[in-house]
């Protein structure tokens, strides 16, 4: 496969950990609430919780993806496997 393939391939592969990890983490996180801390807020506020539950699955999911790619980035050799998304504009004279 081409280094653009590769790219491609990793982006789309990238994006769709990402939004499996905010999947399972709103379920978490979802559950968690209904178990443990429904019972406590009043009922007139479950609407904004749930809001408050996707923005910590959103941002759970941007720090576990962070890791990963780091974790990634040390273990393979970037410029040999993948092209860069962007091309500078100016070469270095």
């Amino acid at each position: 496969m081409s280094k653009k393939t590769n790219t491609l391939l990793f982006i789309l592969g990238a994006t769709l950990f990402n939004v499996i990890v905010a999947i399972i983490s709103f379920i978490v996180f979802a559950v968690l609430y209904a178990r443990f801390i429904m019972n406590l807020v009043p009922e007139s506020s479950h609407s904004w919780s749930l809001f408050l539950l996707f923005l910590a699955s959103i941002a759970v999911s941007f720090v576990v993806y962070r890791y990963v790619l780091k974790f990634l980035i040390k273990k393979i050799d970037i410029e040999k496997y993948f092209d860069p998304l962007f091309a500078r504009r100016y070469k270095k004279k």
